[in-house]
């Protein structure tokens, strides 16, 4: 892949953060019963960074859980013959909560209904919104996130990667073209 542009800087990055955060306790009238669930990998410590925000703003810490939503993707066989699963942590309850599933990018929307398939296993939440920091396009299921980051439209020869200091040591938001 070729480098084309950075597109958010560390500063973009926080300042997202925190106004998603504002608009999470807005949109919900503040936190009560509120939850936050990262989707592998870079959804996790979204959700984390998240959750601080929140409690700087509204002085509640929010549960925060990480989900791995691999068995339940559509294209499961077109990824792997042995898929690497990772445990998924969602240590509360979410049955009558609302919950927030975070991820780093909306694309197709696949990742997403998997992710609601694997919340609705895990109990009836009273709610289920999604937070994506970018929002590429190119959508092929019926699936619009509630808070976004950043919406950027791109092609699909084109690649947008979410780095983040906690799982590759660096903080940017980059697009690539294919080669």
């Amino acid at each position: 892949m070729e480098y084309k542009s950075t597109l958010l800087s560390p500063e973009d990055l926080s300042r997202i953060l925190r106004r998603i955060a504002h608009q999470i306790i807005e949109k919900n009238h503040g936190t009560e019963n509120l939850c936050l669930i990262g989707i592998r990998t870079r959804g996790v410590p979204l959700a984390y960074r998240l959750a601080q925000n929140i409690e700087a703003i509204d002085g509640t810490r929010v549960p925060v859980g990480e989900l791995d939503i691999t068995l339940y993707r559509d294209d499961l066989s077109l990824v792997s013959e042995t898929p690497t699963v990772k445990d998924s942590k969602v240590d509360f309850d979410v049955a009558g909560k609302t919950v927030v599933l975070v991820d780093d990018v909306i694309y197709t929307g696949r990742t997403a209904r998997a992710a609601l398939d694997a919340v609705m296993k895990l109990g009836r939440a009273q709610k289920i919104q999604l937070c994506a920091l970018i929002d590429r396009g190119h959508s092929e299921l019926p699936i619009k996130a509630n808070y976004v980051g950043k919406n950027i439209p791109t092609s699909t020869e084109e690649v947008v990667a979410v780095r983040l200091r906690e799982t590759d040591d660096e903080e940017a938001v980059k697009i690539y073209v294919k080669n």
